[in-house]
């Protein structure tokens, strides 16, 4: 079995720490990669401090023209993304499939966006002064991407950063980094400039820590959990080095009774659902009103019962194993804890067991009902196929219901009255809505939250701008003596 290494100033450099990746479906060993720490952290660092001169100097359309190239060949090897994909994470096929498709658009949508207009000029007081501005890259970027969509969050990162003029040191997730050394095993074939991006895996307490401690990275963006986002600001303050968070949810969906309940039923689970429920703004809190609670859950669980979960090759998977043995004991004790705190258990609620889930991390489609607002299941991200579902009656109280949460990522509403709508959305604490329809994501618009959810906005023109500085410029177009001191 081929073993990934580290990719550093364009070379591939192999470690002595090797670390075997899992497949989640049944344990076996889906590949290997060399692991590295702080020192090659530093040799990243220099080889992208080394090319930044050259890539950001490069003409605009040299640099679209790299990553247009990248774009395409993700596509002609999407099949095998996929499949590596679904062999580390656990995910659907047909899920790891759609993910390298929008993988490919995230490289060829900041191709297309570099060479538009950026930056303003102003009308100051003085009429002989010409003001304006211009976005320049940071420089080098540490960037640190999470294991629920492995290489989609890569796409996240790397495309806006390399499209801004930056270079960029990767670190993937040491759970999921195969199919991160085959993108840059195709970096390397449309020959990106050596150092333009480095590839450091290992793990989040010497790898991570290193990258966001170095004084020669400029910015860190990192999606993922809470708590680490934290400890990231807390110590990219020492260098005072910017930070980009996209951390993690508790996001309401609220179900008017005006709406079609099986139209509504097939949006909740596919909110909480989707790839396990292991999503930051999946739609793990349901809010349903009264006048149609005891119907909607009891078509709830009846169609949560019925969903296909089994390994992700499997024909007609629609939900894989959870991505680790520990996630899956976390999401079980949160599962427990919700049994003890009073929530009513309607559907499933253990680990899937039988010939065909003893070997992985199989968990069944869980939901509670009857939550209140301080239950842990209620409170806290349990990053997994777990629904809490809370009861509200009027408009109002749904609103103070979906908001009541530290947590401001995403937030969706149903209902057929549109200025009741507006009125939902415009409430909600959250950076991302939904009316009638929940996680669609389109790589043209930001995505980012409120409150602890985190820090910055990924994708869209607003993801370009997170990887650039404003500089002001002033021209004098009378130039003499200014006369301040006689």
């Amino acid at each position: 079995m081929t073993t990934g290494k580290l990719y550093i100033g364009g070379k591939w450099v192999a470690t002595d720490k090797i670390r075997d990746s899992i497949n989640p479906a049944d344990k076996s060993t889906a590949g290997r990669v060399c692991e590295g720490g702080a020192e090659h952290v530093d040799a990243a660092v220099a080889a992208a401090a080394a090319a930044f001169p050259e890539w950001a100097a490069l003409p605009v359309t040299q640099r679209a023209a790299y990553l247009f190239k990248i774009a395409e060949v993700i596509e002609t090897n999407a099949d095998e993304f996929a499949a590596i994909d679904t062999a580390d994470n656990g995910k659907p096929l047909r899920d790891s499939l759609a993910d390298a498709y929008d993988s490919a658009a995230c490289f060829r949508y900041y191709a297309g966006l570099i060479d538009k207009p950026q930056g303003f000029t102003y009308a100051v007081p003085d009429p002989n002064t010409q003001a304006m501005t211009v976005r320049e890259p940071i420089g080098v970027c540490g960037l640190i991407a999470p294991w629920n969509y492995p290489l989609m969050m890569a796409a996240w990162k790397i495309a806006p950063c390399l499209a801004a003029g930056n270079t960029a040191v990767f670190k993937p997730s040491s759970l999921t980094p195969l199919s991160s050394v085959r993108l840059f095993e195709l970096f390397e074939s449309v020959s990106l400039p050596k150092g333009a991006a480095n590839l450091v895996m290992g793990g989040g307490t010497d790898v991570g820590d290193a990258i966001v401690r170095h004084p020669g990275i400029g910015k860190v963006v990192f999606t993922g959990g809470t708590d680490t986002g934290k400890s990231i600001m807390r110590t990219a303050a020492d260098t005072l080095k910017g930070v980009g968070l996209e951390l993690g949810g508790k996001s309401p969906c609220v179900i008017f009774d005006d709406v079609d309940i099986d139209i509504g039923v097939d949006w909740a689970l596919f909110a909480i659902f989707c790839n396990q429920g292991e999503v930051c703004s999946a739609g793990s809190r349901l809010l349903l009103q009264d006048t149609i609670y005891d119907k909607f859950l009891a078509r709830l669980a009846d169609r949560a019962n019925k969903i296909k979960v089994a390994p992700g090759t499997a024909d007609g998977a629609e939900m894989g194993p959870l991505v680790s043995e520990a996630h899956m004991h976390t999401v079980l004790g949160y599962i427990e804890k919700a049994k003890s705190e009073g929530a009513r258990l309607i559907c499933g609620g253990k680990r899937l067991t039988g010939p065909l889930y003893d070997n992985g991390y199989f968990v069944e489609p869980t939901v509670f009902a009857d939550c209140t607002p301080k239950m842990t299941i209620v409170r806290e991200e349990v990053f997994g196929p777990v629904l809490a579902v809370q009861k509200f009656s009027a408009e109002e109280e749904a609103i103070s219901l979906a908001n009541d949460c530290d947590f401001g990522l995403a937030a969706g509403v149903f209902t057929n009255d549109i200025s009741r709508a507006m009125r939902v959305v415009k409430a909600f604490r959250a950076g991302i809505t939904w009316v009638n329809a929940y996680h669609p994501t389109f790589t043209q618009a930001p995505w980012g939250g409120y409150k602890q959810s985190g820090i910055g906005r990924e994708l869209g023109p607003y993801g370009l701008e997170e990887y650039t500085e404003v500089k002001q410029i002033n021209i004098n177009l009378s130039p003499g003596k200014v006369g301040w001191f006689k």
